[in-house]
């Protein structure tokens, strides 16, 4: 029988489609993704055609720090938490391997918000221990996604540190910038409190309760401070790819002392001006530009401040270059204010005891501590601020009697004091530390900002509380 024309011609343009569509398939260019570990990014993609993409990403667990003396077993992407920065380009196909290494316990899988299909991957990328799976999926929608672990119990996997961010670039590309950085949030749940020494297992009913003791960025308390903060020149634009893992708490990202030039919120096309703060959710991703117009020491925080100061939510960006005094001043001038009822107070503090080996540790418990409890006032270098608060880098009063610390610490300081020959007058509170963490930071003061040297043990301490 005689197929009528126009019945024939849709055939025709049928598997003329179909022959078009497994073409271009078959002429797409494979390529190697670039995967960096936090909080690193790869480069831009310059290329202005899709490509296969094909990504290899292990699954591992394994003892890590969470905090100074704290140690977890996390279960991570590419070993590290967050995993491993994924970056494609939209319209890209990309081939995932999933392996999970044979010394895992649990199977594993990836859930990529970015994927358009069942589970965002998750049920095609199941993977027992020493067994590695495959997927592909096309990258159709442009934006930042979060990854993580869909294996039940989910949240268990998520809150051992399994989750990551993917870049998906839009066609054209994103606008140039100076510096790109890769930072996720993440809370993590533990059997002993804040800061309780050894290995810590997670706590299902704490995590239940939505009760961290931990919310930090890029996996630990302080991975991304002092020597390892993230670095800009003044006049550079940063960009900040940001995730939030959770598995519960929303952040609000904030860095003090600069206004978000633009967000690209939760990750998408939208973009917002002059910002201060930003709220990512759980599971949700944001994009932040700003330029660095002054030098200094800029804190990283999620803005629900007691994360910060207390649980670990806290990193740096360290710029260097001219000041401009246009834009910030500094302390132009400082009186005594001195009200009615002024007088020493006591902060109080809540810490669990953990105890150094070395003198080595010591001294890095210790920064912890200063940075925690110390920094506001005597500031990031030791050298305090004039008229208001005494230097402690090269200091002649701390070197002279390192226990004259100690008693700062525990009593508080009122009245004048001498330093370097400079007076001062001001009111410094008592601090509720414990011995160990008092023994601690004056360690620390004592072997930086060419002090002395020196080292003070919680006994002593002690012997000064009586």
């Amino acid at each position: 029988m005689k197929i009528p024309q126009i019945k024939s011609t849709f055939w025709l343009s049928l598997l003329v489609g179909l022959f078009s569509v497994n073409a271009q398939a078959a002429n797409l260019t494979t390529e190697q993704a670039i995967l960096t570990a936090p909080p690193m990014v790869p480069p831009p993609i310059s290329r202005n055609h899709s490509a296969k993409v094909v990504v290899n990403l292990e699954t591992r667990e394994q003892v890590g720090s969470l905090a100074d003396g704290v140690d977890y077993v996390f279960w991570s992407f590419g070993e590290t938490v967050p995993g491993s920065f994924i970056r494609v380009r939209s319209g890209d196909e990309i081939e995932f391997h999933l392996s999970n290494h044979p010394s895992s316990k649990m199977p594993h899988n990836i859930d990529l918000h970015a994927v358009t299909g069942p589970g965002g991957g998750a049920v095609s990328s199941f993977t027992a221990p020493g067994h590695t799976s495959t997927f592909s999926f096309k990258a159709l929608n442009p934006g930042l996604y979060i990854y993580h672990c869909a294996t039940a119990p989910v949240g268990m996997h998520i809150a051992n540190g399994m989750y990551g961010l993917i870049l998906v670039e839009p066609e054209e590309g994103l606008k140039a910038v100076d510096r790109e950085y890769y930072v996720v949030q993440g809370d993590f749940y533990t059997k002993g409190e804040y800061g309780e020494a050894g290995l810590q297992p997670f706590d299902m009913a704490k995590a239940i309760d939505e009760d961290a003791d931990y919310v930090v960025f890029n996996g630990s308390v302080g991975s991304t401070t002092n020597e390892h903060s993230l670095t800009a020149k003044v006049g550079e634009t940063v960009r900040l790819y940001v995730g939030n893992g959770g598995p519960n708490l929303v952040s609000s990202f904030h860095v003090i002392g600069e206004i978000f030039d633009t967000v690209y919120v939760e990750g998408g096309a939208l973009q917002n001006h002059n910002v201060q703060t930003t709220l990512i959710p759980a599971g949700g991703a944001a994009i932040v530009e700003f330029k660095v117009d002054v030098p200094g020491t800029f804190i990283i925080v999620d803005h629900s401040i007691f994360r910060a100061f207390n649980k670990g939510a806290l990193a740096m960006l360290k710029v260097e270059g001219a000041e401009d005094k246009s834009i910030f001043s500094g302390k132009q001038a400082d009186r005594v204010y001195l009200p009615e009822g002024s007088a020493i107070q006591s902060l109080n503090q809540t810490n669990t005891v953990v105890t150094a080996k070395t003198k080595k540790e010591q001294i890095r418990f210790g920064q912890r501590v200063y940075e925690a409890n110390c920094m506001a006032c005597h500031q990031a270098n030791g050298e305090g601020i004039p008229s208001a608060f005494p230097p402690l880098a090269k200091s002649d009063y701390l070197n002279a009697n390192p226990l004259l610390g100690v008693d700062a610490i525990i009593k508080g300081l009122t009245g004048p004091i001498k330093v370097n020959n400079t007076s001062y007058n001001g009111v410094m509170p008592a601090m509720a530390l414990n011995d160990q963490d008092i023994a601690n930071v004056i360690t620390f003061v004592l072997n930086n900002w060419d002090n002395k040297g020196g080292q003070i043990s919680a006994e002593q301490v002690a012997n000064r509380r009586h």
